[in-house]
């Protein structure tokens, strides 16, 4: 081997162990002891006694109740008024809606949301417009069924359709209220 090549491995053998001894003594700064205050703290801490938590409460669980307002005497009327009522509703036993009639196309809709948009006479009969909620107007007549209440169209004039519901009077029975469909816009 030539002079030139055994400095060159003896150089690159030097440069090596630099390096090695930098890097150690680099390590060795490193362990120098500035967080040991911090390694005191952490110690302090852990030797601490801990809180306690408690565990959470036991729920128990809600009770349901059902309420059945029926047989619960009615708090504003009287007693009396409540059997002359019953004593009325078991002698009128005539009020009630026809149950096996085919129902009528409008009694599919509340009677608040139809409404009356005018007359017409065909033959000296006289018909009523009205207008259900699915857009289309329906032509009725005296006798024929509106809204969900059994009303039965007793009347037909110019401005208005004067009908009779039956509707449920509370205590099991029926009874008869008086409603109307007035022209639209006015």
């Amino acid at each position: 081997m030539s002079s030139l090549a055994v400095n060159q491995d003896s150089n690159y053998k030097h440069q090596r162990l630099f390096v090695v001894l930098l890097i150690s003594s680099m390590l060795f700064a490193c362990s120098d002891d500035r967080m040991s205050d911090l390694h005191k703290f952490v110690e302090n801490v852990k030797a601490e006694k801990h809180g306690h938590i408690e565990p959470l409460p036991e729920f128990k669980p809600f009770e349901t109740f059902v309420y059945k307002a029926d047989e619960i005497r009615d708090p504003f009327t009287s007693f009396e008024t409540r059997v002359q009522n019953v004593a009325q509703n078991g002698k009128n036993n005539l009020i009630h809606p026809e149950e096996h009639r085919r129902k009528e196309v409008l009694e599919g809709f509340p009677l608040s949301s139809l409404l009356m948009m005018g007359t017409l006479e065909y033959q000296k009969q006289t018909w009523g417009l009205i207008k259900a909620p699915d857009g289309i107007v329906y032509r009725v007549k005296e006798g024929n069924y509106v809204g969900q209440n059994n009303g039965k169209i007793k009347q037909i004039q110019k401005n208005q359709m004067a009908l009779t519901e039956i509707v449920p009077d509370g205590l099991g029975g029926w009874e008869e209220r008086q409603a109307s469909l007035t022209l639209a816009g006015e």
